[in-house]
């Protein structure tokens, strides 16, 4: 299996499954000399752990990090961070009933096909679980880069959305509720109708919205390293991914060319923003803003037909700890993903420069 490690120059490479023993990654081309804040990776982990709040999969990990290689008194050394953290909370027997079948919307089906076997238990590799490795890594990403500021936030939950600009948002207030919304009106709305849909055995998608401010100007590449592309890359790399926008994003192709335009002010920067702070591929030095679009948990606690190994078509009911709304938990996602996709293309830009 190909397809584990994502970065150029700052590279990360995950492994481990839903229902194994752990998940790990080794995260090479970090610079020496780096004093990593522990506790603010512990609390990165913390934001993206399961059972943290009644509108999320109630399986209970503590998820701690343990650190074997690239750390010497507190401080990275240049070479390869290697680190796992536990599965301590495995409930394997509630996927035995899935051992035959496929999930409608699920890897199951595509990934028997393409290597002719799988873990069943939680989608194995599959699993959105794999995700806690990314966190850790764009936890030491972002103490590569600590001038930068990145905030994701729940911009919107099936038909609610956020009514406001991201300027107008208090980004202090997105821990403060269980949604992760700053908007603290919209966000109740959003808990509300989280907490319908998980009574009915359904799930619901949403968006999150991410914005990455101090960047210099110059980071990305023309052409195929384009910075908008790898922070597209990274973000539809994210599980139940569907959809990427920055800046103006699809509305942007409703306007004209008079509309759209970002003109200059005398130092550089622009009176407008719909670049989304990259031009050409390349930061302008403006706020970099995207959002990214979540589909609904694939996994019903209502029935539904299935497809087994057999080419036949049955009932089957899902079953186990699963989250109602994925969106949530994707907060620190999309923030590792986009630090690392910033710190590479920051070292890079070092190196080149």
């Amino acid at each position: 299996m190909s397809g584990n490690t994502f970065g150029k120059l700052l590279k990360l490479t995950t492994f481990g499954e839903s229902h194994g023993e752990a998940l790990g990654g080794i995260l090479d081309g970090c610079p020496a000399g780096i004093q990593l804040d522990f506790d603010f990776i512990q609390a990165e982990m913390q934001r993206r752990k399961p059972g943290q709040s009644v509108i999320v999969t109630q399986r209970k990990e503590e998820d701690e990090v343990q650190f074997l290689s690239g750390i010497f008194e507190g401080k990275t050394t240049g070479t390869p961070i290697g680190f796992i953290i536990p599965n301590t909370n495995q409930k394997s027997d509630d996927y035995s009933h899935i051992k035959n079948s496929y999930r409608p919307s699920h890897a199951d089906y595509v990934y028997e096909q393409k290597y002719g076997i799988r873990d069943y238990r939680g989608g194995g590799r599959s699993s959105a679980r794999e995700t806690a490795s990314r966190v850790v890594g764009g936890a030491i990403a972002k103490q590569i880069i600590p001038e930068i500021k990145i905030n994701a936030f729940v911009s919107s939950v099936g038909e609610i959305f956020i009514d406001k600009p991201y300027q107008d948002l208090d980004f202090s207030k997105i821990e403060s509720n269980a949604v992760r919304c700053p908007d603290l009106a919209t966000a109740e709305k959003m808990e509300n109708h989280i907490k319908e849909i998980k009574k009915q055995g359904d799930t619901v998608g949403g968006t999150i919205t991410c914005v990455i401010q101090n960047v210099p100007i110059g980071l990305g590449e023309p052409v195929f390293d384009k910075l908008h592309a790898e922070l597209g890359k990274a973000m539809l790399s994210i599980n139940a991914v569907k959809g990427f926008e920055f800046g103006s994003g699809f509305c942007g192709a409703k306007m004209k060319g008079s509309e759209h335009n970002d003109s200059y002010n005398t130092d550089g920067t622009t009176k407008s923003n719909l670049s989304g702070g990259i031009q050409g591929g390349i930061s302008n030095g403006m706020d970099i803003y995207f959002r990214v679009a979540f589909k609904p948990v694939a996994t019903l606690l209502q029935k539904q037909d299935v497809l087994t190994n057999k080419a036949e078509i049955i009932e089957q009911q899902g079953k186990g700890r699963h989250d109602p709304c994925v969106v949530p938990r994707a907060v620190p996602i999309v923030e590792a993903m986009a630090a690392l996709v910033i710190a590479d293309y920051f070292l890079l830009n070092k190196i080149y420069s």
